[in-house]
């Protein structure tokens, strides 16, 4: 695209040095003009096919304001003038000139607002050229959020075809079963799971690749079977569009009718058809994104849990004891701990093996967890014990909570031991505030403590940090 340089001065001195810049420029589309007027002749004619710039004086800015589709401005400020910036300010010129004037000042301006307009040019041409394709892909590119983007195109395709189902479906790697992400009848449903042996239309259309038409559903010999299930929904024709992404099929449009008399034209099957195309890779990059969610909540979900038991590991324990032990020393809120110890489990590998021993002890969490509220925390501690956060428990709590899981695991029958007698617990408590514990680490080695009272003294029993001590 071509540069076309107005300019329109009358101060001497200003012009003077702009005259010379140009002509050791040497630069092709400047033009210098005497008047106003001719200056606005000027714009208004090869405005569409070049670049144009002005280098005007501050003073005649408000002279070019009114014009539609002002070009870019730089605007010279005469030496000694005490109105050149407010104007500037006012009328918005992109670029100035300021008394002592420099030849390399005014050359890295043109530059800047002539590589600006270039390239707001060059994207403007883009997204002309770009105009049909955004029209395709309007619903798909309109927002990240996946659930958003799966509405929008069931939704657009309701408005366009008259079903009464329109669902986008998300099918498991085995094939065996699929989810419904979206419906249009609302957006709040997701992840409904099917059973695809009770769709056969969906497992046709995902083993040929190809649309699944069924113009009849009462007739169709794919849904025989299915009368019974099918005929009181009232549907007669059926529609799945395989969605394909890189030669792999990621899901389905599942279109419904119910009119009578009335089958999916080639017409909306082509329109259908194309829609699951364009909206292929967005759809691939949402069913990714939520797979990348899931996974990622799994790996957070691991990174804070003890493989073996599934109660939470010692390292996130730690994280929570600090936040807890400092909310209850800030708002003077009881905390309490208990340590938790399995009575003679090195028996149980012994005599069963360390596999069943493996399974005494997920039984053993699942017991402890039953027993734990949301806003405590359970922890495995290592080897056979456990250590379980009380927030907002007393002393007197903690100790009552405490024997009260000692005498139901006394009871407990444990399914890995196939009736035979269970192991018992030690529980040590030791609880905030207390005049001797000053830290988080301190209420965690009392409770070690009084665990090292409750199995000395006996086991099967709960020993109070403080008590005989």
């Amino acid at each position: 695209m071509s540069e076309r340089i107005l300019i329109y001065e009358k101060n001497r001195e200003i012009l003077t040095f702009l005259k010379s810049f140009f002509r050791k420029r040497r630069k092709s589309g400047v033009e210098f003009v005497q008047t106003l007027a001719s200056l606005k002749e000027a714009l208004s004619t090869d405005s569409n096919n070049c670049i144009q710039l002005c280098i005007v004086s501050a003073d005649e800015l408000q002279n070019l304001s009114p014009l539609e589709g002002r070009p870019s401005i730089i605007a010279t400020i005469p030496p000694n003038t005490q109105t050149g910036f407010k104007t500037i300010m006012k009328y918005g010129a992109e670029n100035y000139l300021i008394s002592p004037f420099h030849e390399g000042d005014l050359e890295f301006k043109i530059k800047n607002v002539l590589d600006r307009r270039q390239m707001v040019g060059l994207l403007k041409k883009e997204t002309d050229n770009l105009q049909a394709l955004i029209e395709l892909t309007y619903l798909v590119s309109s927002t990240l959020d996946p659930q958003e983007i799966f509405y929008l195109i069931v939704k657009k395709i309701s408005e366009v075809i008259p079903v009464t189902r329109c669902s986008i479906i998300r099918v498991d790697s085995d094939k065996r079963y699929a989810h419904v992400v979206s419906t249009f009848e609302t957006p709040l449903v997701k992840n409904i799971k099917l059973d695809l042996s009770k769709y056969p239309e969906i497992k046709k259309a995902l083993v040929s690749r190809e649309p699944v038409v069924i113009k009849d559903v009462t007739t169709d010999p794919l849904l025989e079977r299915l009368q019974d299930i099918i005929s009181p929904l009232g549907i007669r024709s059926i529609v799945v569009i395989p969605i394909i992404f890189h030669e792999e099929v990621i899901g389905t449009l599942f279109l419904r009718t119910s009119r009578a008399g009335y089958a999916f034209t080639e017409n909306e099957i082509r329109l259908c058809n194309a829609i699951a195309n364009v909206s292929a890779n967005s759809l691939y990059n949402a069913f990714l994104f939520e797979k990348l969610e899931s996974e990622k909540l799994r790996f957070e979900k691991l990174a804070i849990t003890d493989f073996l038991t599934g109660a939470y590991n010692i390292r996130y324990f730690y994280h929570r004891l600090q936040e807890e032990f400092s909310r209850s020393e800030r708002y003077a809120l009881p905390l309490s701990c208990l340590m938790i110890d399995i009575d003679h489990f090195k028996e149980i590998n012994d005599k069963f093996g360390h596999r069943t021993g493996d399974t005494v002890l997920r039984e053993f969490a699942q017991v402890l967890k039953k027993h734990t509220r949301k806003s405590d925390v359970l922890a495995r501690y290592g080897g056979e014990e456990f250590i379980m956060l009380l927030t907002q428990t007393t002393e007197t709590g903690a100790v009552s909570k405490a024997e009260a899981m000692r005498s139901y695991i006394e009871n407990y029958k444990f399914r890995s031991l196939k009736g035979r007698k269970g192991p018992t617990v030690s529980i040590g408590v030791a609880s905030f505030p207390n005049s001797r514990i000053k830290t988080n680490e301190q209420l965690i080695t009392f409770s070690d403590n009084a665990l090292y009272r409750a199995k000395t003294t006996g086991r099967n029993q709960v020993a109070l940090y403080g008590n005989a001590t």
